[in-house]
């Protein structure tokens, strides 16, 4: 949709009593970003990794004890999720340390958490 229609669209929803701000994502951009994004955090492992790493610093060895695969396995799911910007990294002599590289992305990983984890009450 062409960002003219989006504004047609927004001075319809505000004659009909709603805002422009009722419109979680106009522009495509933004579409297109945070398609990228869920689309690397839906796989299993990779969601797994960002649940275990919440918000800590953990080298990849740890990674690799927490989750339970090979290490090549999670350096590769390490990879994308680095590449979309999902995780920063440093490195601190022979070892990698990665973390959620955004605050918002965690609120989104809690807020999954909240919706689809089961809690022992």
């Amino acid at each position: 949709m062409a960002r003219n229609q989006w504004v047609g669209l927004e001075r319809d929803l505000a004659g009909a009593g709603s805002s422009p701000l009722n419109i979680l994502i106009a522009r495509d951009e933004d579409i297109e970003r945070a398609s990228r994004s869920m689309k690397a955090m839906s796989h299993p492992l990779r969601l797994k990794i960002l649940c275990m790493l919440g918000d800590r610093e953990c080298s990849v060895q740890d990674i690799v004890e927490q989750v339970g695969t090979s290490q090549s396995n999670i350096s590769q799911h390490l990879a994308i999720l680095r590449d979309k910007g999902i995780l920063a990294c440093r490195k601190d002599a022979n070892r990698v340390y990665y973390r959620v590289g955004d605050a918002r992305t965690l609120r989104l990983i809690e807020m999954m958490q909240d919706v689809f984890c089961t809690r022992n009450l």
